[in-house]
């Protein structure tokens, strides 16, 4: 593939793309997928609409304030201008953006993009460490940080340039922007040239850092957003995943400014929280883990998400128990979807009559998938195999050597394992390092995850193997049981017993260890190789 001309002065971005002869086959068969050689996605995305849809109408809010589109635009502008001329900003120079979700973190993106920048957007709860190995990395010229976390950032990348938002002092975001007339001409990238550089969540320990094109942020809301989630400019987006998490990104920026829709931002909220805030704020469209879900039942929030007519699941495998629960509860047909940092957005899904429960869905509109064995060759189907996927995204690591792993054949495969049945349904089976080797069986750990939430007093559960002295390996259920329960020998024996009796007794979980939480990516997805750890006596 060649690429066109950069309009970047610094080369950072396309000196450390992989080679092409490692990139995936992109896709682009659709033809609103046919972007000009020439744009710039956040002002696509935001000025575009705005125009489009009126500068009057709702766009960023958060539970105390509401911005308009016209107000969003002059922010955006003014921190461009604030950018570019008390900081230098040059076209490809990158930015690290970290703060909770607001409508200040979201406008500072898209002024990035629009100044001509490439954003590095962090999860606000990193440490110092982990946002050196990031700044390291990407090599950021400078930050726009919430004041409230800015000791982190010292620490982790000193002598970074930085501005502040969200305080008092003089120099804060909000006094600059003020001095700016909110006048800007968003600088015109090469459709494929670098617009976000996103890190990995870290459930291996060993985070990544992908590429993204100003295409491919607008190639998600044109083919997952537009024919599964099928947004409106009366939609009101919420959700809990953070925006430095591309499954957060997506939900709730890049798809309602898409559709001319408004986006609730919150900063953080418990499961009955964000059930209050969607009833409070009229929210239409929700996107949040399965956990969240089974949670807002267990908290008797039902009545409030009777607005929703959109809820969206990704980031964990949705088990079947909880999407017959919530559909009994609520009405409401979850759409599961799996998607990675990798491919930026959802890939496979399914909404509406097409929703099989247990089933991740199809493949979405503009991409394609199938089963490979380990070899690279497909698989019947019904079989269990590596999915593979490729499409309008697609995974270019930044001089990573785990690009020629990612990507093999042109196929981005990306550690699951699937089933695919006559349908052309995908059915999750686990990750590729959560399958379970115990007494000569192959057993998938998230299997073992859903039968043991099936039962009532099971909040969460993770699933990994066990050394054992006999055995070789053995499974290993850490429970977090409902609120006001306890654990104990009884109780473990109460869900090994059920567990047989909902799956194969082979694949009981011959170790049950009760505890107050799973350890989680700020992005919400379990970190099973912590558990792992932890079951082998590596960490306390």
């Amino acid at each position: 593939m060649r690429l066109s001309p950069s309009a970047y002065g610094d080369t950072f971005c396309r000196d450390r793309l992989p080679p092409q002869d490692q990139w995936p086959e992109f896709l682009y068969d659709l033809p609103q997928l046919r972007y000009p050689e020439r744009l710039n996605c956040a002002a696509e995305l935001l000025d575009v609409t705005a125009a489009r849809e009126g500068a009057d109408r709702p766009c960023l809010r958060s539970p105390t304030e509401l911005w308009t589109y016209g107000e969003t635009v002059r922010r955006t502008n003014q921190i461009a201008r604030v950018l570019t001329e008390d900081f230098g900003l040059q076209p490809g120079n990158r930015v690290l953006l970290r703060g909770p979700n607001s409508p200040w973190l979201a406008a500072a993106w898209l002024a990035v993009i629009k100044a001509g920048g490439v954003t590095v957007t962090t999860m606000a709860l990193l440490r110092a460490r982990e946002i050196a190995s990031i700044a390291g990395l990407t090599e950021p010229s400078v930050a726009i940080c919430d004041h409230r976390i800015a000791g982190e950032l010292a620490a982790g990348a000193p002598g970074l340039a930085t501005v502040l938002y969200g305080g008092d002092g003089p120099d804060d975001l909000a006094v600059r922007c003020a001095a700016k007339d909110g006048a800007f001409t968003p600088v015109l990238a090469a459709a494929d040239d670098v617009a976000m550089l996103a890190s990995t969540s870290g459930t291996t320990g060993q985070p990544k850092v992908a590429m993204h094109f100003h295409r491919d942020v607008l190639a998600t809301c044109d083919t997952y957003a537009h024919y599964l989630i099928k947004p409106h400019r009366d939609d009101v987006f919420t959700g809990t995943p953070p925006l430095g998490f591309t499954f957060g990104l997506g939900c709730e920026l890049l798809y309602p400014l898409r559709a001319g829709a408004a986006t609730l931002l919150i900063e953080r909220a418990t499961p009955a929280e964000l059930a209050d805030a969607v009833a409070a704020h009229g929210v239409t469209v929700l996107a949040t883990a399965p956990t969240a879900y089974r949670a807002m039942l267990a908290a008797g929030k039902a009545s409030s998400l009777k607005n929703l007519r959109r809820c969206i699941s990704a980031g964990e495998p949705l088990p079947k128990s909880v999407w017959e629960q919530f559909h009994d509860a609520t009405g409401i047909a979850i759409m599961d979807g799996i998607g990675s940092t990798e491919m930026l957005h959802i890939f496979i899904s399914a909404a509406d009559e097409d929703i099989r429960p247990g089933s991740t869905g199809k493949a979405v509109p503009g991409y394609q998938a199938t089963i490979l064995d380990q070899d690279g060759a497909p698989v019947p189907d019904g079989e269990p195999g590596r999915l593979a996927v490729k499409g309008p995204t697609g995974c270019r690591y930044l001089s990573d050597p785990r690009q020629s792993a990612y990507v093999q054949h042109g196929w981005n495969i990306t550690g699951d394992t699937y089933t695919r049945d006559a349908d052309g349904y995908y059915w999750y089976q686990a990750r590729s390092d959560d399958m379970i080797i115990t007494s000569g069986y192959n057993i998938a750990g998230p299997e073992v995850e859903q039968a043991m939430l099936s039962h009532p007093d099971v909040l969460e559960v993770g699933v990994v193997a066990a050394p054992d002295a006999e055995r070789g390996t053995i499974i290993k259920a850490y429970v977090v049981l409902r609120p006001g329960l306890a654990g104990g020998p009884d109780k473990a024996a109460e869900l090994q017993a059920f567990t047989k009796q909902v799956i194969a007794p082979y694949k009981y979980p011959r170790a049950v260890e009760f505890v107050d939480a799973l350890p989680r990516t700020e992005s919400g997805k379990v970190q099973r190789y912590r558990l792992r750890q932890h079951a082998a006596g590596q960490v306390s």
